[in-house]
């Protein structure tokens, strides 16, 4: 009898810990973040100036404090990519990160596959947003935008451990 008892036990803790796991990698920590109207979609010059905000709408977008990869935005362009191109900086290598289930304006795999297909141009808008980490934006032939955070080269070797290239900035002191 003693050993069927702590056995339930045994299991309910660990559904309860499995289901408390999950809950917090796909939903508590993220949060919606309200747009202002004017600066929530930038895109960084060909000429190497400050970012300039684009024209857009139906801007929608969540971030979470736990992870600097994890914003997700999706919003629609006034501007072509194409008319985008000759003024703003394209990134060649874009590869959008999977955002939450629930999040469901954002497709990584739709938005990877028009790049793929040559449907959606991407673009650089915010270089380091935080250390080692960049701002992608990607504009499909339709209008459709999406933004998200990705590590960039310099991140990939300091957060790994190694040190820092002399072409990278001088990472934060970290606490």
């Amino acid at each position: 009898m003693m050993g069927k008892f702590l056995a339930i036990v045994l299991v309910t803790c660990g559904i309860v810990a499995g289901g408390a796991m999950y809950y917090l990698q796909v939903y508590a920590y993220y949060s919606t973040v309200v747009p202002n109207g004017a600066s929530d979609v930038v895109l960084t010059p060909l000429d190497g100036s400050d970012v300039q905000a684009i024209n857009y709408s139906d801007f929608t977008a969540i971030d979470s404090n736990s992870s600097p990869i994890r914003y997700r935005a999706c919003f629609t362009a006034q501007n072509t990519a194409d008319e985008l191109k000759a003024l703003y900086v394209p990134v060649t290598d874009a590869e959008p990160l999977v955002a939450p289930g629930w999040f469901d304006c954002f497709n990584a795999e739709e938005i990877g596959a028009a790049i793929e297909a040559q449907s959606a141009t991407s673009f650089l808008s915010i270089e380091n947003v935080s250390y080692g980490i960049d701002r992608i934006v990607s504009i499909l032939d339709d209008g459709r935008g999406y933004a998200w955070n990705r590590i960039n080269s310099c991140g990939k070797i300091v957060f790994a451990g190694k040190p820092v290239p002399p072409n990278c900035p001088t990472p934060p002191e970290s606490n």
